[in-house]
């Protein structure tokens, strides 16, 4: 567990014995971590889920290398950037309704055009029926962009409103006042480790004067010199326990806020799969019902007779039947 508590029978650090000690561990932008391949390994909290609440530890430097970037602030960057592209879609759907909108209108005002109005027989009972099938399809694309206004674009622009990036802000000054609060816990242990320090130099100082006789401090002022430094010890040991209670704090509040920031992520890319599976479902039923007003001109089409035509047409139009004969002398 991260965080563990401080272990029976610890001891300041002015008591300890003297001793190289391996560091097992390494602060970075007051925030404590295992060296590589020291201690025993992590296991993820999510495993195999390439969860938000396991990757996102550490601070990211920009490219640029000159400054850093809290991995929590990585997140809300990617929150940020899903409700911008949420709102470029949004955009993209107004464009396609405005293109089907002129394309409604051009195939209607075309359904009305004269050309070829005089054509006759079968095959003008065909053309007719494509003339009439651009105005049906027309109504057809009309609708198509209406429901594409009503059950895509605007559920993409609508959901999460402004309120959205007021709730990031919560997210976001909370957890930097826990990193606040860890940086000023950092500060005070290392003011702490350099009292102590200064407190087993000056100790050892007056010890060796003491030894070597250079000095006529007595024997209450050496005790006096190492109560300094027990107390300086303590003292350090009472910062590390604020620190590791308040990285603690802090932990535990990325892992939730984190969680929460990866519930959102997965709401908002469902949110938009459904709104564009909308969108192909308005499209397949669009072109149903463009073939529907396709097939009956297919199928006067299929009738058309040039034969009967120029029956059709001759009856109307003869001028006679009596075909000319040689003059006689």
């Amino acid at each position: 567990m991260f965080c563990a508590a401080k272990p029976p029978g610890s001891v300041s650090p002015a008591k300890r014995q003297i001793r190289e000690v391996k560091e097992t561990k390494i602060t970075i932008n007051c925030v404590t971590f295992p060296l590589p391949g020291e201690g025993p390994e992590q296991q993820l909290l999510k495993p195999n889920e390439w969860s938000y609440c396991d990757y996102f530890w550490a601070d990211k430097k920009d490219p640029q290398g000159t400054t850093s970037v809290a991995g929590f602030e990585v997140l809300l960057q990617k929150q940020l950037k899903g409700k911008q592209m949420q709102k470029e879609m949004a955009e993209f759907i107004h464009e396609r309704i405005k293109i089907e909108e002129e394309y409604a209108k051009n195939l209607s005002k075309l359904s009305l055009s004269p050309l070829a109005l005089q054509e006759e027989g079968t095959l003008g009972e065909a053309w007719t029926q494509l003339k009439k099938s651009l105005h049906d399809e027309a109504e057809v694309h009309l609708k198509f962009s209406n429901k594409l206004h009503t059950e895509v674009e605007k559920p993409l622009l609508t959901f999460r409103g402004d309120n959205f990036k007021k709730d990031l802000k919560k997210y976001d000054h909370h957890i930097a006042d826990l990193r606040k609060q860890l940086m000023s816990r950092y500060a005070g242990v290392e003011k702490a480790r350099k009292a102590l320090a200064d407190r087993q130099k000056d100790l050892e100082v007056k010890t060796q004067q003491l030894e070597i006789k250079l000095s006529n401090k007595t024997e209450e002022d050496i005790k006096k010199a190492r109560r300094k430094s027990t107390q300086a010890g303590d003292d350090l040991m009472r910062c590390v326990d604020l620190y590791n209670q308040t990285q603690c704090k802090w932990f535990e509040e990325m892992v939730t806020t984190s969680m929460e920031l990866e519930k959102l992520e997965v709401e908002r890319i469902e949110w938009i799969q459904q709104h564009l599976r909308q969108y192909t479902t308005l499209r397949h039923e669009t072109d149903m019902f463009n073939q529907s007003m396709v097939e009956p001109v297919d199928q006067l089409l299929q009738n058309v007779d040039p034969s009967k035509d120029r029956e059709l047409w001759v009856k109307e139009n003869k001028t006679s039947e009596v075909r000319p004969v040689d003059m006689d002398i």
